[in-house]
């Protein structure tokens, strides 16, 4: 049988999964859910992130967007954390990876990791006048210590915060994705991740 792959836009769950187990667990009974499936990964990054083409009107609220997966990773021997991150913009795709040696942060062991890989997509889309990032993650803290929702009373939250705050360019739109349920790009940045640290 032919591997499909199965885009979710708007779901429980968003992001590109594998089987249809997954997809269904996503959209089934979920209020205006969007997803597709398609025959090979890129066409489905490609639904995901938008890139269907300028609107015949000549404007495409989506055409300046670009999507970012995130992910982090501690190795306790090595008292070491890191990210990854994958980056989908005009048809492009960029990783990105680095590890973290000690500091005042390593106590937050694989989240300050996710905080970096974060920071380092929206500088991504700072730099380069993007107006809308897509960001997927699967700890909460990357949305609720951006957004407020909770309180950051540790040096690497309260960085981060002030970082998402100081932005100019960019909006961020936040997805939660489920860590370790087969979405194709979070497996990705996670073996970045590792990586990064050796593992």
């Amino acid at each position: 049988m032919a591997k499909k792959f199965y885009a979710v836009k708007k779901g429980r769950n968003t992001g590109i999964f594998t089987t249809w187990e997954e997809c269904k667990a996503s959209v089934s009974r979920y209020s205006g859910a969007q997803y597709k499936s398609f025959p090979t990964l890129e066409e489905a990054r490609e639904y995901l992130e938008g890139s269907q083409g300028p609107s015949p009107g000549g404007s495409d609220q989506e055409e300046d967007s670009c999507t970012a997966y995130v992910d982090g990773s501690f190795d306790q021997e090595k008292n070491a954390y890191s990210y990854g991150c994958i980056i989908l913009y005009r048809g492009e795709r960029t990783e990105m990876s680095q590890a973290f040696q000690g500091g005042e942060d390593i106590s937050m062991r694989n989240v300050a990791g996710e905080l970096e890989g974060a920071m380092a997509a929206m500088k991504f889309c700072e730099e380069r006048k993007i107006k809308v990032l897509h960001l997927y993650y699967d700890y909460q803290g990357i949305e609720s210590w951006a957004v407020g929702d909770w309180k950051r009373n540790r040096p690497g939250t309260i960085r981060y915060k002030s970082f998402y705050d100081g932005l100019k360019n960019v909006k961020v739109v936040f997805h939660k994705v489920k860590g370790h349920s087969g979405v194709e790009l979070n497996e990705a940045v996670d073996r970045l991740a590792k990586a990064a640290l050796g593992i």
